[in-house]
């Protein structure tokens, strides 16, 4: 009887500690613990069981109810706690994930156009408001279209100024855009008047430092109509540049060669950074030089179909990241293809 009357105080002990220890759980794992330190394999409601061996038959019985009851008390405290820490857990995460729908959005980062692209876009656009097309060709062109189309057979000299990429003795990377000049004259007939522009990439075996690159991008230009003049070619320069430079640009046109334009000309514009004043940029002269022209050699107007005796014509060249770095200030062209985004996002 006394063995009995022990083991029901240890069985209500138990229980009024497992109770107690279940209420002070503030985690799921110290919830754990206390499972398994009262109702696992080794814990102290298994170590009671073991002690019943020391009752007599008719206690046992007894002590055994009382001893599932105090199983089923702790097992039904321990899944309310469970769902109770469960529930402020989730209302945690959901307090420090919160969103607030009232504050702006995320923007997601946009990129823009390169300033090459931007530059050549501004090109474009002066043309065309101009009436002029825009004509395009193959980068990688034939002997005959790069130089021989334009008054440069194979022995002549200035080609060694363009001795470029070639791919076999007849096929080369285009060293100027030029050649889209002659595939347009071929498609016209009967004298018929040509306005056009002709961008794209070029390449030439140029070092590559702060002025020169072996691979750019060239605006190339030609008119062809009857009386057209030297006055014309002229005006049309001088109208582009204050366009793309400011209305007080001044140009000035200097004696140069080129095989394809006879008479042909450099054409400089007043310096953008001290406005003709002189500074280190235009080394004191106060002149930068932007492009060549020329009224169009009567060979090549020839060679493409054209009779040189009822139209005339000119034609004109720029290199885009010559007009980039003046028009952004710019003192090295490099700057334009290293891809360095601190640079790039300025404009």
């Amino acid at each position: 009887m006394e063995q009995k009357i022990l083991m029901e105080q240890k069985i209500k002990d138990l229980r009024e500690r497992a109770g107690g220890a279940i209420k002070s759980a503030s985690t799921l794992k110290t919830l754990d613990e206390v499972r398994v330190k009262f109702l696992g394999k080794k814990g102290e409601l298994t170590t009671l069981l073991r002690g019943m061996s020391q009752l007599s038959a008719e206690e046992r019985p007894i002590v055994g109810k009382l001893v599932n009851e105090a199983r089923e008390d702790i097992e039904q405290l321990l899944t309310e706690k469970n769902s109770s820490l469960k529930a402020a857990e989730l209302q945690a995460k959901l307090a420090s994930e919160k969103i607030d729908v009232t504050l702006p959005g995320r923007r997601v980062h946009e990129g823009h156009l390169h300033p090459l692209t931007l530059t050549l876009n501004r090109v474009k656009e002066i043309f065309v408001n101009m009436g002029y097309t825009v004509e395009e060709g193959p980068e990688v062109e034939t002997d005959y279209y790069n130089f021989e189309a334009l008054n440069l057979p194979k022995d002549h000299p200035a080609r060694d100024m363009q001795d470029s990429f070639y791919i076999t003795e007849d096929i080369l990377l285009r060293t100027q855009t030029s050649p889209v000049q002659a595939r347009t004259m071929e498609r016209y007939k009967n004298n018929e008047p040509i306005r056009m522009i002709a961008p794209g990439r070029v390449y030439r075996r140029d070092d590559y430092d702060a002025s020169h690159s072996p691979m750019f991008t060239q605006v190339e230009g030609l008119v062809i109509d009857k009386g057209i003049s030297f006055a014309d070619l002229k005006g049309t320069l001088e109208d582009f540049s204050k366009k793309i430079f400011g209305e007080k640009t001044k140009i000035r046109l200097r004696p140069s060669f080129f095989p394809f334009t006879e008479p042909s000309a450099e054409v400089d514009v007043s310096c953008v950074m001290c406005h003709g004043e002189g500074c280190k940029v235009c080394q004191g002269t106060g002149w930068l030089e932007i492009l060549g022209a020329g009224m169009v050699h009567p060979d090549v107007l020839k060679m493409s179909g054209y009779d040189p005796s009822q139209v005339s014509g000119f034609a004109f060249g720029m290199g885009i990241e010559r007009i980039a770095m003046l028009s952004y200030g710019l003192d090295d062209m490099r700057l334009l293809y290293d891809n360095d985004v601190r640079f790039l996002k300025q404009f």
